[in-house]
């Protein structure tokens, strides 16, 4: 029996997306994109042109902090979609420090929706020598010489570890303390 590999990779994340991540974004909004469950958050945040940008430090801290759902979503639609749709099957690998990261819950999920379905139109593609041949420049050097394959999977385990993310931040948004129940 001969297995399509790009069938399965896709049916992975299609899965994924249908039944556990889309459901779940839905109802998204500013206040909970942005909340701060804790002090010292990475988020997105206003530059002076008015695009947003992720925090970030390389190295990342030890251990990293808790991050906003705007820096989850920010993380996933530029840094594993929109970045890899462009290497990969775009005109260049752009530039993730000057890449404009989502500044509305509505823009996220928007631009979630896009880079998804252009990276599953784009994996679609790809055939088997294509999931066996090296990732090349459109990755980090470190990585160049992996085969796509690897990449595929790297990017259905990144939606789904941070997706699981996210959908734990909205729970406890929607379980967090409010005003109104303390007065009780």
């Amino acid at each position: 029996m001969t297995l399509n590999w790009t069938g399965e990779i896709l049916a992975q994340v299609e899965f994924y997306w249908d039944t556990s991540l889309w459901p779940r974004l839905q109802g998204l909004g500013d206040d909970e994109f942005f909340w701060e469950p804790v002090e010292g958050c990475w988020t997105v945040r206003p530059r002076t042109d008015g695009t947003y940008i992720a925090d970030w430090e390389w190295p990342e801290p030890v251990p990293p902090p808790v991050t906003t759902i705007a820096w989850r979503l920010g993380h996933i639609v530029v840094g594993v979609l929109e970045q890899r749709v462009e290497g990969h099957f775009g005109a260049g690998t752009p530039d993730i420090t000057q890449a404009a990261f989502p500044g509305s819950a509505d823009e996220a999920l928007s631009r979630l929706e896009t880079g998804y379905r252009r990276w599953c139109a784009g994996v679609r593609e790809v055939d088997a020598d294509g999931l066996a041949a090296p990732v090349g420049a459109a990755e980090p050097a470190q990585w160049a010489d992996f085969p796509f394959a690897m990449l595929a999977l790297h990017v259905n385990r990144e939606l789904i570890h941070h997706g699981a993310e996210i959908a734990l931040l909205r729970d406890l948004y929607r379980a967090r303390p409010t005003p109104e129940a303390t007065l009780l």
